[in-house]
């Protein structure tokens, strides 16, 4: 559960900065914000795994590259479901703010570790 809200909070902190640097969102409050991130975690973890094996051939086909695709239509559906989260530039839009949510959550990912818990990575030489 703590690796949920983690991983949620990473995406609040990403769809911030998708709204400070792409023209065409907007998120009403910090409360919005917050829900946003929630909402597409629960997203990712229930809807998109069904696209993502509806879409498999196409996936395969694309080299992965379709999954894009899928991320920002993820993040368009928490738009479109969330009340004050705006979403106006079109595809294009969505898409630039799915890359920055994505690495957003690729960061949290790598410090949270599959665990759960904020991990501190040492390299000694």
């Amino acid at each position: 559960m703590t690796a949920f809200v983690l991983r949620a909070l990473a995406s609040a902190l990403g769809l911030w900065a998708a709204t400070r640097w792409i023209p065409g969102i907007h998120i009403d409050s910090a409360g919005t914000l917050i829900l946003a991130g929630l909402l597409l975690g629960v997203v990712n973890a229930i809807v998109r795994p069904i696209v993502i094996l509806l879409t498999l051939p196409l996936t395969v086909l694309t080299l992965g590259i379709f999954l894009l695709v899928v991320n920002t239509a993820m993040l368009a559906l928490v738009a479109w479901i969330l009340p004050g989260f705006h979403l106006t530039g079109g595809f294009w839009t969505a898409f630039q703010a799915a890359l920055i949510v994505w690495v957003a959550g690729w960061l949290a990912s790598w410090l949270i570790g599959p665990k759960g818990r904020i991990e501190v990575h040492i390299h000694r030489q």
